[in-house]
């Protein structure tokens, strides 16, 4: 639209979001449909005060003051590269841009983490770590900035956004702990990293080629945290270029890894998805939504009827059993708990009204209100109309929701024993384990993980009953000491699941100091009618899982007492320590 010219600024460029642009230029119409405004509020400023670049505007000119006191750079001058062979150190296209992706960055990851992301190696947390590391480089490569020049610009960062949100001021020494830790760690790799460089850039020069190879850009890109952009840089400092298409097909290679790794973990469930084409498909020939509202009911009537059949291949009418094929079943209503909040879904089987017809479940998936039952036909034949009876795995299911419920006695433990300062950053709920990630910023001693244990065995005597009800969104999340994941997004109304008072006695008095005492958490999932049935308990883990991020397994009932006969075993092998304790 402005053919390249940086004068020229779109606002409030409206994109309608209607379709799917499939292979052929097909345009499937979306499920859900949207439209962004496109308009930042930098972009606004930078009209309002009649630059040319958001840059050039007064919400980067405190960070840029900072970056040069930090770093004792010339000053930004605001030079804009033709492209990117003219990033260069030792230029003023090269500080500038330096300028601007450091003052970009430490924005970027000082809002993220105030809000509970951390930088890590899958996901979002793999995009943070990208991003600071660019930065680092950046300073380093190009402002000739010392080690743990970025760290300082922390608070530079919060101060020109802590008006808007004050939230920042508070997360500032969490931030700054985190980004110390990963900019010390990625200043060693990138050490290490510029010494294999130049160790393979020699070798090749001495064998007379000309180009690096893309295997080698790869490895520096996965082991050492090269982006290919910098050793396209270094390649052309000595005189190399490097092989971009080789660099892809390499990275191609590491993609289909990580996906079939990620399948073989998830199981039957990843490898059938509905996506945005199948789930129109379905609304557009009336399939409405499956019901799973019986999911919390192990002895509700679910009978259910099969609207779609799905393969590898797309939609079928039929299917009959002998092929070996994993196939999805789409139902009208279903009593199976799909894989949803850190649950592992159910197991069971969906056997034909008639008895002519056993489909295995080994996973569950929901995909945009279709619940997809994910198995193999074992005998006879299933078709679209079919009545079947929805048989779930009753004592599996039974173990996962005593491990359920587990995971909110140990939230409500871990926050009596370290403070307020925890808040949940995942879980993993199946039929022998609770597994409960928390933010914490050192190992728990010995003494911490034994008052959480005792906490819960507690609670296990006090037989506490458990309490789910259905309320509107906004009572729930009045109720004092109510524990909601950040970031999660909560349907209205919403299920509150208490352990010990009644959910009606919470909304009569929300704002009542006796809760703090009990867990009350948001949840979907299923759950024990009472701590008692949790028999024992035992914390058998507690290790990290990233910056900031620790993690604690616990087991009840049978595993529980194994697991206490076994250290007690242990301990009586060990020597007695001296005083006799």
């Amino acid at each position: 639209v402005n053919m390249d010219d940086p004068d020229v600024l779109e606002v409030w460029n409206l994109v309608f979001m209607q379709f799917n642009r499939e292979a052929g230029g097909l345009l499937r119409p979306l499920p859900a449909k949207s439209v962004d405004t496109g308009m930042g509020f930098e972009r606004l400023v930078s009209i309002l005060q009649d630059v040319r670049s958001n840059y050039d505007t007064d919400v980067f000119a405190p960070i840029f003051a900072e970056i040069e006191a930090v770093t004792g750079a010339p000053p930004y001058g605001g030079a804009l590269a033709a492209d990117a062979s003219a990033v260069l150190p030792g230029t003023a296209v090269g500080r500038d841009t330096a300028y601007r992706v450091v003052a970009d960055h430490i924005r970027t990851l000082s809002t993220a983490i105030a809000d509970g992301a951390l930088p890590s190696n899958e996901g979002r947390g793999y995009v943070l770590r990208r991003i600071l590391r660019r930065a680092v480089r950046y300073g380093r490569q190009m402002l000739g900035a010392e080690e743990g020049f970025f760290t300082k610009l922390v608070p530079a960062a919060v101060g020109s956004l802590s008006a808007a949100f004050p939230e920042l001021a508070e997360q500032q020494g969490h931030v700054q702990a985190v980004i110390a830790d990963e900019e010390a760690a990625f200043s060693s790799m990138l050490s290490r990293g510029i010494k294999e460089f130049n160790s393979r850039a020699e070798a090749i020069k001495q064998t007379g080629g000309g180009g690096f190879d893309g295997a080698s850009a790869f490895f520096l890109y996965d082991s050492m945290g090269f982006p290919l952009d910098l050793t396209e840089l270094m390649a052309r400092e000595a005189g190399l270029a490097v092989d971009v298409s080789g660099f892809q097909a390499a990275m191609e290679e590491q993609k289909a890894r990580s996906a079939a790794a990620a399948a073989a973990s998830k199981g039957d469930g990843a490898l059938l998805t509905l996506g945005p084409e199948q789930t129109a498909r379905l609304a557009d020939e009336g399939v409405a939504f499956t019901d799973d509202s019986f999911k919390f009911d192990l002895g509700a009537d679910a009978g259910a009827t099969v609207r779609a059949i799905y393969g590898a291949g797309g939609f079928v009418d039929a299917a009959e059993a002998g092929g070996g094929e994993t196939l999805g079943v789409v139902l009208d209503r279903s009593s199976f708990f799909s894989q949803a909040g850190g649950q592992v879904p159910d197991v069971g089987s969906l056997v034909e009204a008639g008895g002519g017809a056993t489909f295995r479940v080994s996973s569950v998936q929901s995909f945009g209100g279709y619940v997809l039952h994910v198995g193999s036909l074992e005998s006879g034949s299933l078709s679209a109309g079919d009545s079947v009876a929805c048989n779930v795995d009753g004592e599996r299911r039974r173990r996962i929701s005593k491990s359920h419920t587990l995971t909110h006695a140990i939230n409500l433990a871990l926050h009596q024993v370290l403070g307020e300062g925890v808040s949940q950053k995942g879980s993993l709920v199946d039929d022998s384990k609770a597994r409960f990630d928390f933010s914490h910023g050192k190992a728990m001693s010995a003494a911490e993980c034994e008052r959480v244990e005792a906490l819960v065995r507690t609670m296990v005597a006090e037989a506490l009953p458990v309490h789910i009800q259905t309320v509107p969104l906004d009572k729930a999340l009045a109720i004092n000491n109510l524990r909601a994941v950040f970031g999660e997004r909560y349907p209205d109304p919403v299920r509150v699941v208490s352990i010990g008072p009644e959910v009606p006695a919470l909304l009569a008095a929300p704002e009542s100091d006796e809760w703090e005492q009990y867990s009350i958490e948001l949840c979907g999932g299923t759950h024990i009618p009472s701590t008692s049935d949790f028999g024992s308990f035992a914390l058998v883990e507690e290790c990290a899982v990233a910056k900031g991020v620790r993690r604690v397994v616990g087991v009840a009932g049978e595993l529980a007492a194994e697991a206490e006969a076994a250290g007690a075993a242990l301990q009586s092998r060990l020597p007695p320590l001296a005083g006799g304790r």
